[in-house]
């Protein structure tokens, strides 16, 4: 018995490896055409891709969150000649820490690699809390933002304080994030819904992808109600909405439109 407990703790061990290793085999495997440097950024996991030829004038996207989920968009720009840069902050949720770290990896990332000064922001799901609360603080270093069933107010996910599914667990981290309560969160303003407007104003293009069949993060509780306020500042916002479409998959299946829509505001932006 005592031989057989000394085999299965190292088998666990092995097997534990082999798991994390095909895991991360897995993950590479979507960008394995491409050059990809991972590394840790002030204890975040941060990765970035480099295109075959890199563009003239050093355009990347940032990728917000869910690496490598429906990458055909980040692809499509690796093609153009565009990095793609990520780093991980998801149980931040987009608060002033992420902000905060965000801001140094800006300044890392474009002056290590060569990078253009305006960045095309990304973001899915809960990605759409750190674009636009980076954004509205950095609105001059943004060429444009594509968001995708984007989370445009915590008291819809995670709260689920309205229609939405919710999750309370990540409920609970979200409000320690902020430093919030149940009852401070009612008046809180720091939502892309509200920060969204110094966007607009500066003239940002954004884009956003969603499903009209979202029970997880409803259209009508954040992107339609941010769309409505970046409006009435002036502002002008693309939608495209996806019939009958929950909250996956995300992107298009053709990501032309999106593809079309940041190349407008980049490569093919009139001087």
């Amino acid at each position: 018995m005592a031989v057989a407990g000394k085999i299965k703790l190292p088998l666990l061990i092995f097997c534990t490896m082999l798991l994390l290793g095909l895991s991360s085999c897995r993950e590479d495997r979507i960008f394995s055409e491409y050059k990809i440097e991972e590394f840790s950024f002030q204890g975040h996991q941060a990765k970035i891709v480099f295109p075959h030829s890199k563009g003239e004038n050093g355009f990347w996207v940032w990728r917000a969150r869910f690496w490598g989920v429906e990458p055909q968009v980040d692809k499509a720009l690796l093609e153009k000649g565009f990095h793609v840069a990520y780093i991980d902050v998801a149980n931040l949720f987009g608060n002033s820490e992420a902000v905060a770290l965000w801001n140094d990896f800006y300044a890392f990332i474009t002056k290590k690699y060569h990078l253009n000064q305006k960045v095309v922001l990304e973001g899915f799901s809960r990605g759409g809390l750190i674009i636009y609360n980076w954004a509205s603080q950095n609105p001059k270093k943004v060429a444009c933002v594509y968001a995708d069933a984007p989370v445009c107010d915590i008291k819809s996910w995670p709260g689920g304080l309205y229609t939405g599914s919710g999750s309370p667990k990540d409920w609970e981290v979200c409000l320690q994030a902020y430093g919030l309560d149940e009852n401070s969160v009612m008046g809180f303003k720091g939502n892309p819904i509200h920060t969204c407007t110094k966007l607009a104003k500066a003239k940002v293009p954004v884009l956003h992808v969603f499903g009209d069949a979202d029970e997880v993060v409803p259209h009508f509780e954040n992107t339609e109600l941010l769309a409505k306020n970046f409006e009435e500042v002036g502002g002008k916002i693309e939608l495209i909405q996806k019939n009958g479409v929950g909250h996956h998959p995300h992107s298009l299946e053709d990501p032309e439109p999106i593809v079309d829509f940041i190349l407008s505001h980049t490569i093919h932006k009139a001087p």
